[in-house]
């Protein structure tokens, strides 16, 4: 019987030290207020849904392009770079694991101690599947922790190194670095890769592709996830040059020539077509990201300088994992980090200002003591 088999003996050695990602929860439960994975409030352009409507089913039999050449057009027309720049796979966590394969390299088999000078540098508090990923290609890697205040401590991402990682903004904290600083990390070392990871740049931060005429080794990653509606299709681009986007395709093309699918294609030139739609949504979740800061701030919270779709807060008065459990008991679903120094934070995504104002309902009666009675 498989429930009496120990499989597991099959497990390479990497498998057996592996820790993985883990993904926020995608709960079954009806009338849930979900401010947990950073997904977008709001449908996709009515321009997506009507070439999604439109779609001729009867091609699904046909392999997709391999190249997405049209809606690599599309993405080098919308800023402004050539084709050759463009590159698209199944997800911006794809195209993540795909650079790290490309442009890091692994331990040397002899295992001699590593030089720091050979390790990739990323902060401590960041996106966690950055060390998962190390680790599953042999990548040696240090970690730079963020300051006091959270921000990363960019001096510090400039000494020698073998590459550097950076989410701009910030996950989880949304807090972003400016284009000068950005400029100063790609010119401290042109000879390593920078890895900018730009999943939440349309909601205030500066891109780098501003940067892309000074510098070849910058690479840039976005997803349509966040901004674009779109993560229920996995659609994600870099943006580099010619020969950075050479090196993704050979890896590509060592796993699976046919990544995004002939649908995902469809909807991702579309949905950069309705930028009418793109610029009103993004208003819009801007403007209640502020209007939910101010009102967090005024029921006690610390809430970090976000520039994402989501608000890092922390409440002196109450755990993090508390506040957690408190609000899925009123089945509203946020974020939490059992990790250092942010085990008290709740990470908050930034829903309709229907379902802001649910949280911040459910927050005032939670941190409301209860009435004393004679």
């Amino acid at each position: 019987m498989y429930e009496q088999s120990d499989a597991k003996r099959l497990w390479n050695r990497r498998v057996r030290t592996l820790v993985p990602y883990v993904p926020g929860e995608q709960p079954r439960e009806p009338n849930l207020v979900k401010l947990n994975t950073n997904e977008n409030p709001y449908p996709p352009a009515p321009g997506v849904q009507e070439a999604i409507r439109r779609f001729p089913i009867d091609r699904l039999r046909l392999y997709p392009d391999p190249a997405s050449a049209d809606l690599r057009r599309s993405l080098a027309e919308y800023y402004g770079v050539s084709h050759e720049q463009i590159f698209v796979g199944n997800g911006s966590d794809e195209i993540l694991a795909f650079a790290f394969q490309a442009f890091f390299n692994p331990l040397s088999a002899d295992s001699a101690p590593v030089d720091p000078s050979e390790c990739i540098v990323f902060p401590d508090i960041t996106y966690s599947f950055y060390p998962v990923y190390a680790r599953m290609y042999d990548i040696p890697y240090r970690e730079v922790p963020l300051d006091d205040r959270f921000r990363i401590q960019l001096q510090l991402m400039e000494l020698p190194s073998a590459g550097i990682v950076l989410a701009n903004p910030n996950a989880p904290t949304g807090i972003p670095v400016d284009l000068e600083a950005l400029r100063r990390l790609a010119a401290s070392d042109r000879n390593r890769l920078l890895l900018v990871d730009e999943a939440y740049i349309d909601f205030g931060g500066q891109s780098a592709v501003d940067l892309l005429p000074e510098f070849d080794n910058i690479l840039i990653v976005q997803t349509l996830s966040k901004s674009r509606s779109l993560a229920g299709l996995r659609v994600g681009f870099a943006i580099g040059a010619p020969a950075l986007i050479d090196a993704l395709e050979r890896v590509r093309d060592s796993f699976n020539s046919y990544t995004l699918d002939r649908l995902a294609q469809v909807a991702a030139e579309a949905a950069f077509a309705s930028s009418a739609w793109f610029e009103k949504t993004r208003a819009q979740i801007i403007a209640t990201r502020e209007q939910t800061r101010a009102e967090l701030a005024e029921l006690g919270f610390l809430v970090l300088p976000s520039v994402a779709n989501f608000l890092f807060v922390h409440h002196p008065a109450r755990s993090g994992s508390e506040l957690y459990q408190a609000l899925r008991d009123r089945s509203i679903l946020v974020r939490h980090f059992n990790r250092p120094r942010i085990s008290d934070f709740l990470r908050v995504t930034i829903g309709t200002d229907q379902e802001m104002a649910r949280l911040l309902t459910a927050l005032r009666a939670i941190l409301t003591p209860p009435m004393e009675t004679e």
